[in-house]
């Protein structure tokens, strides 16, 4: 058993859900040197969040930050936490219930993702920045 571990960033986005697929891999290419194991990717921080879901209709993307504004609105007259403006509890809801981690199987040097799958960057701040993601692979690396 082999594992790799490397620091990635991922640039600036709006708020919403962003399909950040290409974005990661372009940042892992050692992810080609594994033939079997497992893609774990976790994101440092607490008002954004990382998922796995459709990757063709731009619809679902709209549609999922649609349903999460209006499940947990800003400016909510029960919240505390104010401190960094009116979408920063509502951020850290969110990304408690969407998780800071996936994980993906890898098969002869990809991601065994479904046709339809890609990795998504769930950004629930107006101005969230840059995203710091750790990017671990754990498995059989590839024999040559």
């Amino acid at each position: 058993m082999n594992c790799f571990q490397k620091e990635i960033v991922i640039s600036e986005k709006t708020r919403g859900f962003h399909l950040v697929t290409e974005e990661v891999l372009r940042q892992i290419p050692e992810l080609r040197n594994f033939s079997a194991g497992i893609f774990f990717l976790f994101i440092q921080h607490t008002s954004a969040s990382l998922s796995i879901n459709e990757n063709a209709d731009p619809d679902v993307r709209h549609d999922m930050e649609s349903y999460f504004n209006r499940s947990v609105p800003e400016n909510a007259p029960y919240f505390e936490h104010m401190t960094e403006g009116s979408d920063d509890m509502p951020s850290h809801i969110k990304s408690s219930l969407l998780g800071s981690s996936i994980s993906i199987p890898v098969t002869n040097g990809r991601l065994n993702l479904g046709t339809w799958q890609g990795i998504y960057l769930c950004e629930h701040r107006n101005r969230g920045g840059r995203r710091h993601l750790v990017a671990t692979i754990m498995g059989e690396r590839t024999h040559k």
